[in-house]
């Protein structure tokens, strides 16, 4: 993840490209819209190439819902989008961070120690997809 908040830190605290959306949006266009500002790239894929991973609730109470697909991405070509937020916090100044620290590909049970708790499930439909 990006941002200050997240900056240096490895176990746990990786994540799936996410993001809100409007309830006149569809959630498979939301993602693919978020993918792209966050990752600074097209999908690779259409979206009928895409398998759903289902929803899941995060301990925030947000729902999550994820596709997977299988594509050429190397994590070099990654170029972040940025976000603004208060910094440091109560100061009143604005400062602009990326979305994300960076991109990587992982082993299934190597991404288990690397992803967020709340989104763990997703790597476990996935591997049931992909096996």
């Amino acid at each position: 993840m990006g941002g200050p908040y997240w900056t240096g830190k490895d176990a746990a605290a990786w994540s799936i490209p996410k993001g809100l959306y409007d309830e006149d949006e569809e959630p498979l266009a939301a993602a693919m819209r978020e993918f792209t500002e966050e990752l600074g790239l097209p999908v690779p894929l259409a979206a009928e190439e895409l398998e759903p991973l289902g929803e899941v609730r995060q301990p925030s109470g947000k729902r999550l819902t994820v596709w997977a697909g299988e594509a050429d991405l190397d994590p070099a070509d990654v170029r972040p989008g940025m976000f603004t937020m208060e910094w440091p916090p109560r100061s009143g100044k604005q400062e602009e961070f990326p979305e994300i620290e960076r991109a990587e590909w992982w082993s299934i049970a190597e991404a288990e120690t690397k992803l967020v708790r709340g989104q763990i499930p997703f790597l476990e439909r996935l591997a049931r997809l992909i096996t």
